[in-house]
């Protein structure tokens, strides 16, 4: 996590989360009055080849945190990331809080189910517990496992004569993608917000991979026909076709946006997006 290291005031930890004796121990060290619970098994592709921790660890820190919260400090916030893969195959309609989750990955198994702990907590306990339904939101720091920095990454190397081939699985799946930046400004808005709730955060537009992939190639002044081939090595035992959020909500409660799309995106995972610091609309002091 370089973007961390950056600063003085954040203190790194390196355990596994899962062990509730050793995440109580921190809390207690730290007395948090807010938690944000980023944790867990984060990529659809490892979750079919490891369902069992994929499922777990979503599962189990998230109930981690809340029991913590629960029966030894009440008062704290809660944050829980959820995720667009919860919902499915939408059928073209863009999800919104109300949209019934159909999982179809281990990785949105449990990200369901920990989506409904954090309400069920919220509504029986009265705890302060929010979750953001994120769909996909990508930076220059995106792990390698991740299509989207497989894409930009390939595309360079390529540009660079470092390799001749970029494989990949299908390029017509479609999905809202967004910069995370904004993305954490909505994570923040959400909870600063006076009332508990849940949000979508997503830009509204939804895109085929093939798009993406033109983005960075293009960025690199390549033709991605020329470089890129679909192999059935990189589909899924299962995908969803196309995701797209209805971030109205997040609009008319929180005031925020999604402004930025594809283009900026590869500009950022190429190191060449410069922009200010988000100026949040509360004091942080």
């Amino acid at each position: 996590m370089p973007v961390l290291d950056k600063h003085e005031n954040v203190n790194l930890r390196h355990f596994d989360a899962q062990d509730s004796l050793k995440l109580n121990a921190l809390f207690d060290e730290y007395k948090p009055v807010e938690i944000y619970n980023l944790a867990g098994e984060s990529s659809v592709a490892e979750s079919f080849k490891n369902p069992m921790y994929a499922v777990n660890s979503n599962i189990k820190i998230t109930l981690n945190c809340l029991e913590y919260i629960r029966t030894r400090s009440p008062d704290i916030k809660f944050f829980n990331a959820s995720s667009s893969e919860c919902f499915g195959n939408q059928g073209g309609v863009p999800a919104s809080e109300t949209t019934p989750f159909c999982p179809i990955s281990p990785y949105a198994v449990g990200k369901a189910c920990a989506y409904s702990l954090t309400k069920t907590y919220r509504e029986v306990y009265g705890m302060f517990a929010c979750s953001a339904i994120m769909f996909n939101h990508e930076s220059r720091f995106r792990g390698s496992q991740f299509v989207s920095q497989k894409i930009v990454s390939g595309a360079r190397l390529i540009s660079e004569k470092r390799i001749s081939q970029l494989e990949l699985g299908n390029l017509n799946i479609e999905r809202d993608w967004g910069w995370a930046p904004e993305y954490v400004d909505g994570i923040f808005r959400i909870m600063q917000h006076g009332i508990a709730d849940d949000f979508v955060l997503a830009t509204g537009e939804s895109n085929k991979l093939l798009t993406f992939v033109d983005a960075a190639f293009r960025y690199y002044g390549l033709n991605w026909k020329n470089w890129v081939i679909s192999t059935d090595q990189y589909f899924r035992p299962a995908d969803i076709e196309k995701n797209c959020g209805n971030p109205s909500k997040a609009r008319r409660e929180l005031g925020w946006v999604a402004k930025y799309r594809i283009s900026d995106i590869v500009k950022d995972m190429a190191g060449d997006l410069v922009e200010p610091v988000i100026q949040y609309p509360y004091d942080l002091s």
